[in-house]
């Protein structure tokens, strides 16, 4: 009998499964597919991937604004794609070196009690622990269902032969946005269509304004409060579906245990327990905010909840930063200004552009700023905005700060080296 077994070898998985090994658990891993999970199969790695080739790319195309003539750059898309592929090779191998002692079976996985589950050839595996790290899949519209050639999902966008020439983009949340970035860059003529009245509901408002308008200088065309039954399909070569994700639990038996749903999510207490005995649940399938980092986060709490019963770990950090790679970088963590307010909080805003610093004037990258909400009356930083360049690097100081409670007179007191992107910090906080 194992000690535990994971359901899903995606982050929260394979997190699980590291700090299984280092606590001495005996362990195994079931999943139906390629270790890394949607992260590093089809999400996080190659969206990146893709991205950074772009970027490249796109420095290319004005490289002559450096001093450095470069004739007609070339996009190879067939190159990009064998690079991506490429990487995610590399880090599956290295995945799997690092969990070299823990089984690790190929197949579904079907819960039959707390204790067995039910794999490929009707192979039972018991456990004393169970940990559920089933992931995540794309929602679908009923109108424009998938069928993997015209109306693609995520995943199919990312591995297109072909830069379509007219793309539309339904769902102006973070997907679809690194996909609106990403394909613009690229040469297609690409809209998107939101229904809320901002691209990226939940962000910053003035951060949503200012990538809106940045995007429109690229020449991407952006519908918001957007009705998805006036779009006509006919007018695009392809429509891609960015409208969110949802837990993927359908088959895994939880009728079997009861294991009580919610919204499609599994249902979790404050340290990861579901509602049958000795069987956990982390990452996309419990998380409202579905983030490769908080179901690591997730994935190493289980084991040491049940390693450590008197040391347990929240199934939720002090704070959760966010990172959308769009050009330019968007990063948040914390509370923005409105959420502040709504909570009734008086507060401080601290805001620095960064057309007013050195070093992104040398990159070339000035559009955007750095936002910080600070309350009033204990100058703690409640959170931080970030849209600019190096985003989602510059957000893991205040990532440090939030968690901490750290005071902006702790910041202000903090010397960042020149020239630096970091120094938009120190700048923001002297205004």
């Amino acid at each position: 009998m194992y000690d535990l077994a994971i359901i899903g070898a995606g982050w929260a998985g394979f997190n699980a499964g590291l700090q299984a090994k280092q606590s001495g658990l005996k362990t195994v891993i079931v999943d139906k597919s390629e270790i890394g999970g949607t992260c590093l199969n089809l999400g996080c790695i190659p969206t990146k991937t893709l991205i950074q080739s772009a970027r490249v790319f796109n420095l290319a195309k004005k490289s002559s604004v450096f001093g450095v003539s470069l004739l007609d750059p070339v996009l190879d898309l067939r190159k990009m794609q064998e690079r991506k592929d490429r990487i995610i090779q590399q880090l599956r191998q290295g995945m799997r070196f690092r969990l070299k002692e823990i089984d690790f079976l190929s197949g579904e996985a079907q819960l039959l009690s707390n204790q067995e589950i039910k794999t490929s050839g009707d192979k039972v595996i018991r456990a004393k622990n169970v940990l559920i790290a089933s992931g995540s899949k794309p929602c679908e519209l009923a109108q424009f269902k998938f069928d993997g050639k015209k109306i693609l999902s995520s995943n199919e966008a990312l591995s297109l032969k072909n830069i379509p020439d007219s793309l539309l983009i339904i769902g102006g949340g973070v997907i679809g946005c690194e996909f609106a970035s990403l394909f613009s860059i690229l040469g297609s003529k690409v809209t998107i269509a939101e229904k809320m009245p901002q691209l990226l509901p939940g962000e910053d408002k003035e951060v949503a304004r200012k990538i809106e308008n940045c995007f429109k200088k690229k020449g991407i065309k952006v519908n918001t409060d957007a009705d998805v039954s006036s779009l006509k399909p006919d007018d695009f070569d392809i429509i891609l579906v960015c409208i969110g994700r949802k837990p993927q639990v359908d088959a895994l038996g939880l009728d079997n245990l009861g294991i009580r749903l919610e919204n499609g999510r599994i249902v979790i207490d404050e340290y990861l327990r579901t509602s049958a005995n000795d069987v956990y649940a982390a990452g996309d399938c419990v998380s409202k905010i579905m983030l490769a980092h908080l179901a690591g986060w997730q994935g190493r709490a289980v084991v040491q909840n049940l390693t450590q019963p008197n040391n347990r770990t929240s199934a939720y950090p002090a704070c959760v930063p966010s990172g959308i790679f769009t050009d330019p970088e968007i990063a948040a963590v914390g509370l923005n200004e409105e959420e502040a307010v709504n909570k009734g909080l008086a507060v401080d805003i601290c805001r620095f552009d960064f057309l007013g610093l050195g070093m992104s004037r040398i990159l070339e990258e000035t559009d955007g700023f750095i936002k910080i909400v600070v309350d009033k009356k204990s100058g703690v930083v409640l959170g931080a905005s970030i849209i600019g360049p190096k985003a989602t690097e510059l957000i893991g100081i205040f990532s440090l700060a939030v968690a901490n409670s750290i005071t902006v007179r702790s910041l202000r007191n903090t010397l960042f080296a020149h020239p630096t992107l970091s120094e938009s910090i120190s700048e923001a906080l002297r205004n």
